[in-house]
């Protein structure tokens, strides 16, 4: 039997003889848009796919704290948004370097790495995302190209409506103004 909602998928995992069966669907389910998000936000493909690792280790561990106040889909996006920005700042202390280092040699991965698609316009559009600070690129990354609602943004990042709108708006008025230096 396959679940055909939340309700449904979390009954399996809540169930001992389907849980194993009913997280497999969980992951099969969200794993590519997980990545997606992960992905814009790290840039690394091998540390995307172990930040989605983390991403549904901890999902597992903590499924039972699932409150059902937000979608399943709103969870697990939270929860890999959340991994995206630790990891971010362990990579960030662990180069010990300064931010522009990092954004430079994250730069570099873009134009050099066969696993970043894109004709050399899309290449400069990530080039300026990465320009953006933290929050912001998530805020871009999360209304752009994922096209969720701010509503749906809010329950995720857990920031109002109102600011994410500002550091959408911020975050484009950033990319316009780099996009137009050349």
């Amino acid at each position: 039997m396959e679940p055909k909602n939340d309700v449904e998928l979390l009954e399996m995992i809540n169930t001992s003889k389907t849980r194993d069966k009913g997280f497999r669907i969980l992951v099969e389910t969200y794993q590519r848009n997980v990545y997606d998000i992960v992905r814009k936000m790290v840039i690394i493909h091998d540390d995307a796919n172990d930040v989605v690792q983390n991403t549904f280790i901890k999902a597992f561990k903590n499924i039972h704290q699932f409150n059902q106040k937000s979608s399943l889909f709103t969870w697990i996006y939270r929860i890999a948004v959340n991994e995206s920005l630790n990891f971010i700042e362990k990579r960030k202390k662990k180069l010990s370097t300064s931010i522009e280092d990092y954004h430079e040699k994250m730069e570099n991965y873009v134009d050099q790495s066969p696993l970043v698609d894109g004709n050399e316009i899309e290449k400069k559009l990530q080039k300026a995302i990465l320009k953006l600070p933290t929050k912001q690129r998530l805020i871009f990354n999360l209304r752009y190209f994922d096209e969720l609602p701010y509503e749906e943004m809010s329950k995720i990042t857990e920031t109002s409506v109102g600011s994410l709108k500002a550091g959408y708006h911020h975050a484009v008025k950033k990319i316009e103004d780099y996009l137009s230096k050349d």
